[in-house]
């Protein structure tokens, strides 16, 4: 039932996800896809925040760190209830504060983001601080794979094991393809688990689509005392929709009308 009640969650933010690029002419479908299961399983197993109190002083820190995906970020808010729901009809539009990267200024969302390598930095910040005031929150940072060509992120990376941040998580959404091409292809990352457990990081490897998995493996944080965890999360561009799956179009491509009712349909078949 549980892992159903987050499948559910999972399908209906793709679905408002769609309508919202669909309505505004925007793009990143595929980027918001490969991590709609990540963000069910997060919001709606695993962190511990109020939607009636966002500003909580003790509530766990989520920062999108891919904040190209903004628009299902705003999905998983309003569907636990951060906003309301009407908030996503006026998504990247004139007055809205859904702007196309994710913004400080909607509740729920803790830092704008958008310009690359920064998500992790600051979220090294907010654990840091955490851990020096005694605070009992986590930091839950959600990056891309090509976002790891960024050397600030490398900088984190060594910034958090020396300092013993096991209040930090960091959650790579790896899914292939970045916005030129195949990650392979444009800057290889393998051995991507090795290199984070050589930086000094507790590493666990899923299935990024795996929701039970997902809640249960974040439900076991730290995954080591003294060390922050690193989830590599495999996924794929796109996935839920079989015509925008692996495909790098959908790194930029706004449905038709046609094809939002073709999308829409197959989620709801497999939903």
């Amino acid at each position: 039932m549980e892992t159903d009640r987050l499948a559910s969650l999972a399908t209906r933010i793709r679905c408002d996800t769609l309508r919202m690029v669909h309505r505004a002419k925007t793009s990143h479908v595929g980027s918001c896809f490969s991590m709609a299961d990540l963000l069910a399983a997060l919001y709606g197993a695993v962190l511990r925040v109020d939607p009636l109190h966002p500003n909580a002083p003790d509530r766990d820190r989520f920062i999108l760190s891919k904040g190209h995906g903004g628009a299902i970020l705003y999905a998983v808010l309003a569907e636990r209830g951060f906003f309301p729901l009407e908030w996503l009809d006026r998504y990247c539009q004139e007055g809205s504060p859904l702007l196309g990267h994710a913004s400080h200024h909607v509740p729920g969302v803790e830092v704008s983001t958008g310009s690359l390598g920064h998500g992790l930095p600051i979220g090294c910040g907010m654990a840091l601080a955490g851990r020096h005031d005694r605070h009992p929150y986590r930091v839950f940072v959600l990056l891309s794979d090509g976002e790891l060509d960024e050397g600030s992120n490398w900088e984190a990376m060594l910034f958090a094991p020396h300092h013993r941040l096991d209040n930090l998580v960091a959650i790579v959404d790896y899914n292939k393809i970045q916005s030129f091409g195949s990650v392979p292809e444009v800057l290889g990352l393998e051995p991507l688990v090795e290199k984070w457990r050589a930086f000094g990081w507790a590493v666990r490897e899923i299935d990024g689509h795996d929701i039970a998995c997902i809640a249960e493996t974040c439900n076991a944080l730290p995954f080591e005392p003294g060390r922050p965890s690193a989830l590599i999360a495999h996924t794929t561009k796109g996935k839920g929709v079989g015509f925008m799956e692996d495909q790098l179009a959908w790194h930029y491509k706004s449905p038709s009308d046609e094809q939002l009712a073709l999308a829409l349909a197959e989620l709801a078949e497999a939903g």
